[in-house]
């Protein structure tokens, strides 16, 4: 048979009802062992598999959850997807990963196709302000979690990293070291993490008593920390970047500019991406558990689909400052 052989082929080749191989498959105890041998040989050799979503249909569950990312080519969303997939695989679950490009068209289409699919839940990184299409979700009671991201006007559940603590803490680090002028290279203003990295930021700058600071808005890319160092109005002690990438940008322009770093300028990034350690040189970066935030996002959304009903909980993972060569260390800060 050239096409995709059916429980009906299944059902007329071992000369049984297409009920019968229905309760081989999913109630075997209600069938003869005779009768479960005669339709297990057909089912072995046409590799026949079941469909997995019109079986969900008829139980009330698929066993498939959604994962919408805003842009896959980002480092710090593979390990992210792992945690996810090795929790769901472990529950024999499965995923369908969706990359919305950082466009919030296409998190609709994306939305609607997840629905359109069945799925159990869906675990949710937008990419930028509030997207009303999730309501088709929420207004179901089909299970829904946000992963990096909190939205005030939904009371959902979600998962984060305290991305204001680590901002600050990862200041603290940098006055310790003697740093007095900063610029934040940050991403996307619209964005839940760029607004707490910058809320962590403003409350070392009171903390600290910092006068001597720029903040400028772009994207969390490569291209963009090049291009935000070109607008600073003066080149600052250190860099405080929103993420790896923006860092990596900046590094790349301002040896460019015939400036060495650290001695120079400092510069710090946030996620600490597999390659940051390895760049050259070494970038002092805060430490985000990526793999434990998508663990926990697929542990939360598994406990939602199972228990039928649920409230809203949110879970807060801590992050960590990580010291390396990109900025410079004193007698206060080498004790950090």
């Amino acid at each position: 048979m050239s096409r995709r052989v059916s429980i009906k082929d299944i059902a007329k080749i071992a000369g049984v009802s297409q009920s019968t191989v229905s309760r081989v498959i999913n109630k075997p105890h209600e069938v003869s062992e005779e009768l479960r041998e005669k339709v297990m040989r057909v089912i072995k050799m046409f590799d026949y598999t079941p469909n997995s979503v019109a079986r969900g249909l008829r139980k009330g569950s698929t066993k498939v959850i959604g994962v919408i990312i805003p842009d896959i080519t980002n480092p710090f969303f593979p390990a992210i997807v792992r945690g996810i997939e090795d929790f769901l695989k472990n529950k024999d679950y499965s995923l369908i990963l969706c990359n919305s490009d950082q466009d919030i068209e296409e998190e609709k289409k994306l939305l609607k196709l997840l629905y359109s699919k069945n799925v159990d839940g869906v675990i949710f990184t937008g990419s930028g302000e509030y997207n009303p299409e999730i309501e088709i979700f929420t207004d179901k009671d089909i299970p829904l979690v946000f992963l990096d991201r909190i939205y005030n006007k939904k009371s959902s559940s979600y998962v984060i990293v305290d991305n204001v603590k680590g901002m600050f803490e990862l200041m603290t680090y940098l006055v310790k070291c003697g740093y007095r002028s900063f610029a934040l290279l940050n991403g996307n203003k619209e964005t839940f993490s760029a607004k707490a990295r910058y809320e962590g930021f403003l409350k070392a700058v009171e903390e600290y008593a910092i006068r001597d600071y720029e903040v400028i808005f772009g994207q969390f890319t490569y291209e963009s920390g090049y291009q935000m160092v070109e607008k600073l109005s003066k080149m600052p002690e250190v860099l405080v970047c929103g993420n790896d990438l923006i860092a990596y940008g900046a590094m790349d322009r301002i040896e460019k500019m015939g400036l060495n770093i650290p001695n120079d300028v400092g510069v710090t990034g946030f996620d600490d991406i597999p390659f940051s350690r390895h760049y050259k040189p070494s970038l002092t970066t805060v430490k985000q558990p990526t793999y434990e935030l998508g663990k926990e996002a697929a542990e939360l959304i598994f406990k939602m689909v199972e228990s039928k009903s649920y409230k809203p909980c949110g879970i807060v993972l801590n992050p960590e400052v990580v010291i390396r060569e990109s900025t410079k260390t004193t007698k206060d800060s080498v004790n950090w």
